[in-house]
């Protein structure tokens, strides 16, 4: 599943509209038009090979940075910019190991959306799969970590299924 995969079902799951996409590249610290965005959002094409066609004009590969920094936005999209308190440490830098894109997704719209562990479970049971506490738990710790686990393209398939059910489907 490729990353402009993830934004394309993120934005049916929670109906966010392009006006709101533009915005929040924007809070995340990304400067794109209307047309750059349409062309994010585009399912991407493949060749007879199976591999990824980039020689289409109307689409533009969405790479980790442009991920990241949609996520970012959308948690200040969602929850308003955070101000620093007073005597508050700046964040530590990064270790040199990244999170994967499907870990890094689910952790920052957990943020985002401020689901808690049981929101997330009962999540991934309205999309037919039953996780456990400890299972989530590895996908959201940082890469570094040695009980973390790299979350799969069908576990990020499912959460954003049970996303489209909890969010856009209408509750009985």
């Amino acid at each position: 599943m490729t990353n402009n995969d993830l934004l394309i079902r993120l934005r049916y799951a929670l109906d966010i509209k392009n006006t709101d996409m533009i915005e929040i590249f924007k809070l995340g610290g990304m400067e794109l038009s209307k047309e750059e965005v349409l062309k994010i959002l585009t399912k991407p094409q493949y060749d007879e090979d199976g591999e990824l066609d980039l020689s289409n004009d109307k689409f533009m590969l969405c790479d980790y940075e442009t991920l990241e920094a949609f996520l970012n936005g959308f948690i200040t999209f969602k929850r308003g910019k955070q101000e620093s308190k007073p005597g508050q440490t700046k964040a530590p830098e990064p270790s040199g190991k990244r999170d994967a894109a499907n870990n890094l997704f689910i952790k920052r719209v957990k943020v985002a959306l401020s689901l808690t562990t049981e929101d997330m479970i009962a999540i991934f049971y309205d999309a037919g799969l039953n996780v456990s506490k400890g299972e989530i738990g590895a996908i959201l710790r940082k890469a570094d970590h040695r009980n973390y686990k790299e979350c799969g393209d069908n576990f990020t398939r499912n959460f954003i299924k049970g996303l489209t059910i909890r969010y856009r489907e209408p509750q009985e």
